[in-house]
């Protein structure tokens, strides 16, 4: 049966079908119907002609390839298993698998996976023999992701270690050595670790001309799925591949291009016109998703950009409520509000599966889990792990729980054994010193002098960080103590998301503001741990949840009902974005997928306390202050005009006096630190003016 093309499709997906040769830029809006305009393309050309074998379809998933290629199948009634569907990883292992000879590779080498690639690495470490007593060297962990970057951005290691880990340039040198010998081991083990499947391939097509030639030949028609997402290495791939026919064909969205921390250049799309000049530009911009209201949020948001192709989306879909802004007291009362509307929303039969919590950073969501915790909502966690049970956060719970109780073995071990020059060996001999002593026992040297000289050095860092905590008196002051320490050094070192673990701990350390008692405080992290645990467990684990994610996590993904939390000055856009205006936009076009993720409803909201002393009036995001008056519907949370002495002078409020209090929804608001229950309202002036 021929496909109905003109009933199937919208009038600009159909012209991209009809029109896509020659060079060819998609640019599809979030909900634009994307993936189907890529389906109906090939099987146009298919209807047409075009054998399945001369077609290249790349994407950034095997799960996206399998369903495009199941579509296509369902489409055509027939198979097109002949036509080549992949990622850029497996089309480069396909092509490898029988040319590799030409790159000194036989065929049967070996992929190595993330694990297997930080093995090696380790074994070059030692081989290398690295001194390493006084100062940390970087992780293999981290180690990999500055070799995978350099590969990816195709940039030197020198280049990558002083623009992204200025912290790690003194060993230079060294890091290079460990490279040359990682590739040359790597050889001699006949392995591929992920990134040589792309940079192998790119050198076959620059070092062998004929094997270029054929393979650009036999792709008469080459579609690339988000091209905003490509790396300099595919992108070259691309350009080579397609330099016979010229029919490539890519879509995208620079608007939600948000992966530069993965090498990801948004220049590749920005630039498609300028690299072929006789290239076509095709606008994808109704949006089959969101309510008019939600999208004119979002592209007014965008807009502000100044590095982008413009566009704005629009919509058929109904009128709905507008995008509702919550200002809060706290991180806690946010939570609250939030946990309280999900919970509103539960009873009146909502399904779970439509609702999601989005935020910028992870660290973000510790109040919001917690609050879920004590209520018993079950919840999905996207983006890493729950906060509780992230290794940083109970190497900094170890340390509140040896203070608490010094025979604490466990906790012990997991101080110690952080440290360098301390195996597992050599902890037990430091634990059995230090178990059940007390805090002036642990700050003598008598521990120090029974230990070999190597060790010694891991006690003292230890020895520091114990200290930082005995010099103050409040948890929350101990757990930030810990940042001016060794500790800070050992994660940058070990960890490729240091800055974020550092946010995370401060987290932690806020929500030990609330607590006087460090038993409490320690039994209630560690009952969290517990409720985490139990609710993957038996027919709850397949209960329908809510979600909980990054906003990286969520690209690609739709609910109903999302929340955007921690809409805070300095939170989002993150504070290291602030110093370039390159960062701001893409943390302006992070902003834009989490909106975009919405279809219903959206809801965003922001504390008007920062992290840790920070007095009360903290402003809402330059996202937020950015947006027209009317786009939004804006409840205050009205604190006591006392709270804002500092912030607010020179500023002109509307306050309600001897009135503190957070409304957590229309009519429904609560008592704010015993202060008397006052009256919600609506905010009669443009709320970045405090």
């Amino acid at each position: 049966m021929a496909i109905d093309y003109r009933n199937d499709l919208n009038e600009g997906q159909l012209r991209v079908v009809y029109e896509g040769d020659v060079p060819t830029l998609v640019l599809a809006g979030a909900g634009s119907g994307k993936t189907r305009t890529i389906i109906y393309r090939v099987a146009w050309l298919l209807e047409h002609g075009v054998d399945p074998s001369e077609i290249l379809l790349v994407t950034f998933t095997n799960k996206a390839a399998r369903q495009m290629t199941d579509r296509l199948g369902n489409l055509l009634g027939t198979s097109s298993a002949a036509l080549w569907a992949g990622t850029f990883h497996s089309i480069s292992n396909r092509v490898l698998r029988q040319e590799a000879h030409r790159l000194g590779f036989a065929a049967n080498y070996t992929i190595l996976d993330q694990d297997d690639s930080k093995s090696l690495i380790k074994t070059c470490l030692k081989a290398a023999k690295i001194p390493t007593t006084n100062k940390r060297f970087p992780s293999p962990a981290v180690l990999q992701s500055i070799l995978s970057y350099a590969r990816n951005a195709s940039r030197t290691v020198e280049e990558v270690l002083e623009r992204r880990w200025p912290s790690m340039a003194e060993w230079t040198e060294e890091i290079r050595d460990i490279t040359l010998r990682y590739e040359r081991l790597k050889r001699e083990s006949n392995a591929m670790d992920f990134d040589d499947l792309l940079l192998h391939f790119h050198t076959l097509l620059v070092e062998h001309p004929k094997m270029a030639q054929h393979l650009s030949q036999r792709f008469r028609y080459i579609l690339v799925d988000e091209y905003q997402d490509t790396n300099a290495l595919q992108a070259a791939i691309v350009a080579r591949l397609g330099s016979t026919h010229r029919n490539i064909f890519v879509v995208g969205d620079d608007a939600q291009s948000i992966y530069s921390f993965r090498a990801a250049d948004i220049q590749n799309i920005l630039g498609f016109p300028k690299t072929f000049p006789d290239a076509k530009t095709f606008r994808l911009e109704v949006n089959y998703r969101s309510t008019p209201e939600i999208l004119a949020l979002a592209n007014e948001s965008i807009a502000q950009n100044a590095d982008q192709f413009e566009k704005a989306l629009r919509t058929g879909n109904d009128s709905g409520a507008k995008p509702r802004l919550g200002s809060y007291a706290s991180a806690s009362q946010e939570a609250a509000s939030i946990a309280r509307d999900i919970m509103r929303r539960l009873r009146q039969g909502v399904d779970p599966r439509e609702m999601a919590v989005l935020f910028r950073a992870a660290y973000q969501s510790q109040a919001l889990e917690f609050e879920l915790m004590k209520n018993g909502i079950a919840y999905e966690y996207r983006g890493g792990m729950r906060f509780f049970e992230r290794a940083h956060i109970k190497d900094v719970i170890a340390l509140q729980r040896v203070v608490e109780n010094p025979k604490d073995a466990a906790a012990w071990l997991r101080i110690v054994g952080m440290q360098a020059g301390i195996g597992p060996a050599m902890a037990q001999k430091v634990i059995e010193l230090v178990q059940g002593a007390t805090p002036e026992m642990w700050m003598s040297e008598e521990v120090e002098a029974r230990l070999p000289a190597r060790a010694r050095s891991g006690w003292a860092m230890a020895r520091g960080m114990l200290r930082s905590a005995l010099d103050h008196a409040s948890m929350a002051e101990q757990i930030r103590a810990l940042l001016g320490t060794s500790y800070v050094d050992y994660l940058e070192h070990s960890y490729t998301n240091a800055a974020d673990r550092l946010m995370d701990i401060e987290q932690l350390a806020t929500f030990a503001e609330t607590y006087v008692d460090r038993a409490k405080f320690l039994e209630d992290v560690s009952l969290t741990d517990e409720f985490g645990a139990t609710m993957d467990q038996g027919a709850r684990k397949f209960e329908p949840r809510p979600v909980l994610s990054t906003i990286h996590q969520a690209k690609g993904l739709e609910w109903d009902t999302v929340y955007v939390i921690s809409l805070a000055d300095g939170a989002f856009p993150s504070r290291r974005a602030m110093d370039s205006e390159e960062d701001i936009e893409e943390e302006r076009r992070l902003f834009y997928v989490a909106v975009t993720r919405a279809r219903k409803h959206l809801h965003l909201s922001y504390a008007m306390t920062g992290m840790g002393e920070q007095a009360f009036g903290a402003m809402p995001s330059m996202f937020i202050q950015e947006l027209s008056f009317g786009l939004l519907d804006r409840e205050e949370r009205v604190i006591a005009p006392s709270s804002f002495s500092r912030y607010s002078e020179g500023h002109q409020g509307d306050f309600v006096p001897d009135e503190p209090v957070v409304v957590l929804d229309e009519g429904d608001a609560t008592q704010l630190e015993g202060a008397p229950l006052g009256r919600p309202r609506r905010s009669s002036g443009y709320l970045g003016n405090y």
